[in-house]
């Protein structure tokens, strides 16, 4: 008798960033909130996101996200989300793919047309509208984070690129915004290793000479995002579209253009008076995925202009699977993991 480890998934993806949201498996973990909750996985079972992220289970350009109980009886469920460059507070897609899988796996039964519930991330609560057609979710329209402007049009020196003017932007994380054209990219899917490989160049050129902070929260870490900015058409009154490419880790370029860098950027288009409440910006990737943000709210928040948003877009569910453990191959490792496996011993072979 040999005990065996399973972690049950419902794999999805969202403009093409997969998100694996982890259903069953792990014990519960301690902490009084989701955000506690996170922080312990994050000091004390780091290993369930390698294990996820890394090879032979996963690649560095998926996501994790760990349903766990919400602390707001309000919310349904909650959720982690773990990336290769740690546990971020908020991110639009795995908000997305966290909404369509709770839907499809009957944490919330599916209502046709229209529905609406909260979830709770570790940045709090988070409004939820899905579409339903014919039992098909549809759309997920989710609240992004209120973004503002940190920084607008600073320079920096960075090697192999020359000058490259930039904006910051705090989205979920903070963000720099790079006008593409200026470097001589066209957002096109050929770009992207080129794309991947300036941004890391320029956001730690950044890091070396400049550190962030939040008006309410304080640091939240040095900025580890960039996002590239196409050209801005008109489609509609009061909506445009803009190609875009967001970059979250070296050799990382997302494959969608993520609800926090399309946040970042409406906030930056509403700054440069561009766009006001109700306007609507749909980011397209260079693999021709979008997500629509749209503003709901400008408000003042001591010196900054704080944008209210949400963001919609459409998960769908790829697999469904468990991941079975096997602590003897070379290439897993289950250090700082085996104490939050809730798997009971099965017969082997």
């Amino acid at each position: 008798m040999k005990q065996e480890l399973t972690i049950q998934l419902v794999d999805t993806h969202a403009g093409g960033d997969v998100s694996r949201i982890v259903t069953g498996g792990i014990n519960p973990l301690p902490g009084s909130s989701v955000r506690a909750q996170m922080e312990y996985l994050r000091d004390d079972a780091d290993g369930l996101r390698t294990l996820l992220l890394e090879e032979p289970y996963g690649i560095p350009e998926m996501s994790v996200d760990l349903l766990v109980p919400p602390s707001d009886p309000r919310a349904v469920a909650g959720y982690i989300i773990m990336e290769v460059m740690g546990y971020p507070i908020y991110s639009g897609s795995n908000t997305i793919c966290t909404a369509t899988a709770v839907l499809e796996a009957g944490i919330v039964p599916k209502k046709e047309g229209k529905q609406s519930f909260l979830l709770e991330s570790p940045a709090g609560l988070v409004r939820i509208e899905a579409r339903v057609e014919n039992g098909v979710v549809e759309a997920i329209t989710c609240e992004g984070l209120p973004s503002y402007i940190h920084t607008h049009r600073a320079s920096i020196e960075v090697p192999s690129l020359g000058t490259v003017t930039y904006s910051v932007a705090y989205s979920g994380g903070f963000y720099a915004l790079v006008d593409a054209e200026s470097l001589g990219f066209s957002l096109t899917l050929d770009e992207e290793r080129k794309l991947a490989s300036a941004a890391q160049s320029i956001v730690e050129a950044i890091q070396a000479e400049k550190s962030f902070s939040h008006y309410a929260l304080g640091d939240v870490g040095p900025l580890p995002f960039l996002h590239f900015m196409g050209p801005v058409d008109p489609v509609a009154e009061g909506y445009y579209r803009s190609r875009s490419a967001t970059y979250v880790h070296p050799g990382v370029i997302c494959r969608s253009t993520t609800g926090t860098g399309t946040s970042a950027r409406l906030a930056l288009m509403q700054y440069e008076g561009l766009v006001g409440a109700g306007d609507k910006l749909e980011t397209v990737s260079l693999r021709k995925t979008s997500f629509v943000g749209e503003i709901s709210a400008i408000e003042q928040e001591g010196e900054y202009q704080v944008v209210k948003n949400n963001i919609t877009g459409k998960a769908y569910v790829i697999a469904r699977s468990d991941i079975v453990l096997n602590c003897e191959d070379s290439l897993v490792d289950c250090d700082g993991l085996r104490h939050i496996l809730s798997n009971s011993a099965l017969p082997s072979g």
